[in-house]
């Protein structure tokens, strides 16, 4: 009877553990963004139009426990690029364990997905300075002590994406940042970062807040960066912005909003860790200010659709050099996520 009882409960238990696996969805989700645009250089007379972003990604779970995410760029910069390629498994609630191909925690600004960005073009510590993607294992835990707060930290190999296949190394980059939501409109990230591009090791620290009251946010970063032996000078950039949210009423609902936005970004010279023919790390961007405002229009669509009217001011020292796309333009973006 006993060993009867005991059969049943577990066969109980089974069929309410298989009931629960039914209930959840399996099938592949899949998402979409396009970006196109059209950029008008003032100092050269001259303008172009291109595909800045053509992102095909599919997520899903195999188990209650366990999803994944792989995603491809079919058009970054005019490359194929695979970004992110990884399985994530959580054990415990707030607990995550996430190994393939990620954006490494690390950042404010660089971590924002295309479709999520307020500007045309990204930021420098968002496209020069910070911006990091990379195959390793990464944790996360979500936690409470008085306020919220999450801390990711992961080891990666410093490969990039292309050079896994007989890349061995004796020393692991890591990345750790931490999030603190100090109220439910303010929040407060620290990351740092340890990378080695080529022969010499880099170490990375970012702080930023992001407050958001009502329709109006504003963000500040700041981003300092050293170079091991005084190969190359320290490095600082600094990313401060403010979008406002004007919602739109009209018969036909073709606009949802408007947001006026103003955006102020500066970096000093900087290289990015490899050496040249000289064995000597060079600088690959000049030091430079910019500040760039503009509108954003939101349409009112069951995606998500952004026209971004951005206008770019370049401030170079006199022996600055600007690279051919780095000069003042004018940018119309036309961005649809599905």
């Amino acid at each position: 009877m006993k060993r009867t009882a005991l059969l049943t409960g577990l066969a109980l238990c089974l069929c309410v553990v298989a009931s629960a696996q039914d209930s959840i969805d399996y099938r592949p989700q899949i998402h979409g963004t396009l970006r196109g645009k059209y950029e008008y250089q003032t100092q050269d007379n001259a303008g172009r139009f291109e595909v800045r972003t053509a992102r095909v990604s599919v997520t899903g779970k195999v188990a209650r426990q366990v999803d994944y995410k792989a995603e491809i760029d079919l058009c970054d910069e005019g490359q194929i690029k695979m970004l992110d390629a990884y399985a994530r498994i959580t054990p415990v609630k707030n607990f995550r364990f996430t190994i393939g191909q990620m954006r490494v925690p690390f950042t404010i600004d660089a971590h924002r997905s295309p479709d999520k960005q307020y500007f045309a073009n990204r930021s420098f510590i968002a496209k020069q300075v910070g911006n990091i993607r990379d195959v390793g294992a990464m944790i996360g835990y979500d936690f409470n002590m008085g306020i919220p707060a999450r801390i990711e930290a992961g080891l990666f190999n410093g490969s990039g994406l292309t050079g896994q296949k007989d890349y061995w190394t004796k020393g692991i980059n890591f990345s750790a940042k931490a999030q603190f939501f100090l109220s439910k409109n303010l929040t407060w990230e620290l990351s740092a970062q340890k990378i080695k591009p080529d022969s010499v090791g880099i170490m990375m620290y970012d702080a930023g807040l992001t407050w958001r009251c009502g329709a109006f946010l504003a963000e500040a970063e700041y981003l300092y960066k050293t170079y091991a032996h005084n190969a190359y000078k320290d490095v600082h950039s600094v990313d401060v912005f403010a979008n406002y949210d004007i919602p739109v009423c009209n018969g036909k609902k073709l606009v949802k909003k408007v947001s006026p936005l103003v955006r102020y970004d500066f970096m000093t010279d900087h290289s990015d860790g490899n050496r040249n023919s000289n064995r000597q790390l060079y600088t690959t961007d000049y030091q430079r200010h910019r500040v760039t405002a503009g509108a954003t229009v939101s349409l009112a669509s069951p995606f998500v659709t952004d026209i971004r009217l951005n206008y770019e001011k370049y401030f170079y020292r006199h022996d600055g050099i600007p690279k051919v796309s780095e000069k003042d333009k004018l940018v119309v973006e036309v961005m649809v996520h599905f």
